[in-house]
C-alpha cells in the first residue's frame, strides 16, 4: 500500500482525497508541515510515499502519471511529490529543511510540496516531470483561480489524452495507421480487466507459436491460417506495451519479456516455414537461418552504435543535422521509417506472403529487404559516425567490449600479446576476412586454422577500448563471423538435419546476446563472467565448431551441433530467467524495435 499525506488548507467538495485512495493510496491528512513531517517518519520505509496539497485540482490522469509510475524514484507535478523507497532519504531531508527555521523557499512558495521539490532541486537531486500537454494540475490561489483551474479540467476529457498517449509517439507506418488506431482500446479492455502487460506479452507469444504450428503443416489452409496469427500476435505485441503506457505498469522483467519475446516468436515463425517447407519437398532452412543471422546482426548494429552514442559528448555531425531537417518534411519520415522495415512492416509483409505465396518466396523477400534495410541503417550511422566530432566515454567502450562477448581465449590472448595489430574495427574485419576465406577453401583443416587466426584477432581487438568512431561495428562484425561459420559449415556438411541443428545453435547463441543487450539496456550490467566463460566467448564457440567439423562425419556434425545448442540454451536460459525473475534493478520501458 501507497502512502498520501495530504498538507495545507483543505477545500470543500475536492475530490483529491477519492482520486489518491482510485490510484492505491492510503490518504492521511496532517494539520501542519511538522505532523507532515511525522507522518511522514511512520511510513515504512520498503513503502511509496507522496505528499500532496489539500487544495491540488488537475485531472485524475495527471495525479497518476505524477504519483504512481514506477520508473522513478522521486516525481513530482506542480502540488504534489512522491518518493518510492529509493528516493525516501532524499525527500526526508528536504522536508526537515524546509520544516527547520532555514527553510530557503519558505516565503516565496505556500504549498510544502512544492518547496520540498525546490529543496529537492538545490541540493541537486533529480525529480522527474512528467509531461502533461493539455492535461491540468496546479494549486489555485484563491476561489477565483480554483474555478478556473475546475473549468480547464473540464474541457479537456483527460481520458482520450490517456488513450492517446498510450501509442509510441514514434512508430511505424503499418502501426500507427492500421493497428494503433483500435490496438489502444484493446489495451482499455485490458486494463479495466485487471490484465497484466506481461499476460498480454505471453498471449502474444503463445499465439505467434501457434501461428508457428500452423506454417509447419505445408498446407494452403496452414499458411493463411498462419499469417492471419501472426498478425493477431502482433496486434497484441501493440497492445502490451500501450496497456503498460495506459496503466503505468513498467517492470524490468516486462520490458525483458517484450523484447525477447518479440525474437522468440519471429524467430519461431521462421523455423515453422522451413518446416512447411520441408513437408511439401523443398528444403529452405538455409534461407531461414540466413534471415535470422541478418535481422539479429542488423539488431546488434543498433544496440552497438546506440550504446556507443549514449552519452557521447559534443555530439554534432552534418548528416544527423540532414535527418532532423528531413523529418520536418511529412512524407519523408514515413518512407524513412518504412523502408528500414520495423517490425510492423516486416511482419505484415511475411504474413501476407505467406497466406499468398510460398516460404521459398517469403524467405526470398525478407532476405532482400532486410538486407536493403540494413545497408541504408548502417552506412547512414557510419556517415553520422566518421563526421561527428564526439568523445566516447569509458561507460561506451564497456557497454562495446560487453557485446562483443569475448570469451577465455580471447582474453587470453590479449593478457600475453604485447604488440598491438591496429585499429579495433581493422584487426577484426582482418580475422573475419580470413576466416572467410578458410571457410570456403576445400581444405578440410582451414577452417580451424582460419578459425585460430579469428581468436586471436579477438583478443587484440580489444585489447584497447573501443572508443575509435566505428569501433561501435566491431560487436556486428563478430556477430555475422561466428553465425556466418555455423551457417556455412552446416550447409557443406549436406545432410538432414545439420542446417535445422545449426539454426537451434545461432538461436541460443543469440539469445545470449539479446539478453546481454537488455541487461546493459537495464542498467543491470553484462552477464556475469562465469556465463561467457562456460559458453566460451564468441571465438571459442566458432573454433570449437570448426573442429567439431573438420573431425566428424557429416551425420556426427549434426550431432555434434545438436548436442551444442541445447547445451548453450541450458545453460544461457537458466541464467537469464534466474536473473530477470529474481532482478532488483529498477523499472524500465524499452521500446525497443520501432513496430
Amino acid at each position: 500500500m501507497s502512502t498520501a499525506i495530504l498538507t495545507g488548507q483543505p477545500v470543500p467538495g475536492s475530490s483529491i482525497e477519492g482520486d489518491l485512495r482510485s490510484l492505491g493510496y492510503d490518504v492521511r491528512v496532517a494539520a501542519d508541515p511538522a505532523d507532515a513531517e511525522t507522518l511522514l517518519a511512520q511510513v515504512p520505509g520498503d513503502q511509496r510515499v507522496a505528499v500532496v496539497d489539500a487544495r491540488f485540482v488537475g485531472h485524475l490522469h495527471a495525479l497518476r502519471l505524477g504519483l504512481t509510475d514506477p520508473r522513478f524514484p522521486l516525481a513530482a507535478i506542480q502540488g504534489a511529490v512522491t518518493a518510492q523507497p529509493a528516493g525516501r532519504q532524499a525527500l526526508t531531508r528536504a522536508m526537515a529543511r524546509e520544516n527547520s527555521a532555514g527553510g530557503g523557499t519558505a516565503v516565496a512558495v505556500d504549498s510544502l510540496a512544492d518547496r520540498i521539490v525546490a529543496a529537492l532541486a538545490d541540493e541537486g537531486t533529480d525529480v522527474q516531470r512528467p509531461e502533461l500537454g493539455s492535461l491540468v494540475a496546479t494549486v489555485p490561489a484563491d476561489p477565483q483561480a480554483r474555478n478556473e483551474a475546475r473549468q480547464a479540467v473540464a474541457a479537456v476529457d483527460d481520458e482520450a489524452v490517456r488513450l492517446k498517449s498510450a501509442v509510441k509517439s514514434r512508430d511505424g507506418f503499418f502501426t500507427t495507421y492500421c493497428i494503433s488506431p483500435y490496438s489502444r482500446y484493446l489495451a482499455r479492455w485490458c486494463a479495466r480487466r485487471g490484465l497484466t502487460p506481461n499476460q498480454v506479452t505471453t498471449a502474444s507469444l503463445l499465439t505467434a507459436l501457434i501461428a508457428a504450428g500452423c506454417a509447419a503443416t505445408g498446407t494452403r489452409g496452414g499458411f493463411i491460417a498462419a499469417g492471419l496469427l501472426l498478425i493477431f500476435s502482433f496486434v497484441l505485441d501493440c497492445t502490451d506495451g500501450q496497456l503498460a503506457r495506459y496503466s503505468l505498469q513498467y517492470s524490468t522483467l516486462g520490458a525483458w519479456l517484450d523484447a525477447t519475446f518479440d525474437r522468440a516468436k519471429e524467430y519461431a515463425y521462421y523455423a515453422g516455414l522451413a518446416l512447411g517447407a520441408a513437408r511439401g519437398g523443398d528444403d529452405v532452412w538455409a534461407l531461414a537461418l540466413g534471415a535470422m543471422i541478418l535481422q539479429t546482426c542488423r539488431h546488434v548494429v543498433d544496440f552497438s552504435f546506440n550504446e556507443a552514442n549514449h552519452d557521447a559528448t559534443a555530439n554534432t555531425s552534418p548528416t544527423a543535422a540532414l535527418s532532423d531537417k528531413l523529418d520536418s518534411v511529412g512524407w519523408t519520415v514515413w518512407v524513412r521509417r518504412m523502408i528500414v522495415l520495423p517490425i510492423g512492416e516486416r511482419w505484415a509483409m511475411i504474413a501476407v506472403l505467406t497466406a499468398v505465396t510460398t516460404p521459398r518466396i517469403t524467405f526470398y523477400a525478407l532476405l532482400i529487404g532486410c538486407a536493403f534495410a540494413a545497408t541504408y541503417t548502417t552506412a547512414g550511422r557510419v556517415l553520422r559516425s566518421v563526421t561527428r566530432k564526439a568523445r566516447r566515454t569509458p561507460r561506451a567502450a564497456q557497454a562495446l567490449a560487453d557485446l562483443a562477448d569475448n570469451g577465455p581465449l580471447a582474453s587470453f590472448v590479449a593478457r600475453v600479446t604485447r604488440a598491438v595489430l591496429g585499429a579495433p574495427l581493422l584487426v577484426a574485419l582482418g580475422g573475419t576476412a580470413v576466416l572467410a576465406v578458410s571457410l570456403f577453401s576445400g581444405a578440410t583443416w582451414a577452417p580451424v586454422a582460419g578459425a585460430v587466426v579469428y581468436a586471436i584477432t579477438a583478443g587484440q581487438a580489444l585489447y584497447r577500448p573501443l572508443k575509435g568512431a566505428l569501433d561501435w561495428l566491431v560487436p556486428p562484425v563478430f556477430r555475422a563471423a561466428e553465425y556466418g561459420t555455423v551457417l556455412i559449415l552446416a550447409a557443406k556438411s549436406e545432410v538432414n538435419g545439420a542446417l535445422p541443428a545449426a539454426f537451434g545453435l545461432v538461436a541460443a547463441v543469440a539469445y545470449h546476446h539479446y539478453d546481454t543487450v537488455y541487461r546493459i539496456r537495464g542498467n543491470a550490467g553484462a552477464p556475469p563472467a562465469w556465463l561467457v566463460r562456460a559458453i566460451g566467448g564468441h571465438e571459442g564457440r566458432t573454433l570449437l565448431v570448426t573442429v567439431l567439423a573438420a573431425v566428424l562425419s557429416a551425420s556426427q556434425f549434426t550431432v555434434a551441433l545438436t548436442v551444442l545448442a541445447v547445451a548453450v540454451a541450458l545453460v544461457v536460459l537458466v541464467e537469464s530467467i534466474r536473473f530477470w525473475v529474481s532482478s532488483g534493478a529498477p523499472a524500465v520501458h524499452d521500446e525497443g524495435e520501432p513496430a
